[in-house]
């Protein structure tokens, strides 16, 4: 089929898949793809402490500075029913 070699089965299998869906004239490019995409993807992607810095900020303007004020005891009776 084509000139890539692959010991292990499953991943020649899933290779010949890939290649039959993306229509891709061999399990050599479609694994040469699949490699790219997946590096792209994790190029693109912003580390987790920006992402929940941006979220942070989002709640925050939502919100507005000020602390809300909050009895948790008298929440917490009331859930109670006291």
């Amino acid at each position: 089929m084509s000139g890539l070699y692959v010991k292990d089965d499953a991943v020649n299998e899933m290779a010949i898949k890939l290649m039959k869906v993306t229509n891709a004239p061999s399990k050599t490019e479609a694994v040469r793809r699949a490699i790219q995409n997946e590096l792209n993807r994790h190029a693109n992607e912003k580390p987790l402490a920006e992402r929940v810095a941006e979220i942070q900020a989002r709640v925050k303007s939502r919100l507005g500075d000020k602390p809300v004020a909050f009895d948790e005891k008298a929440f917490m009776d009331e859930g109670w029913g006291m």
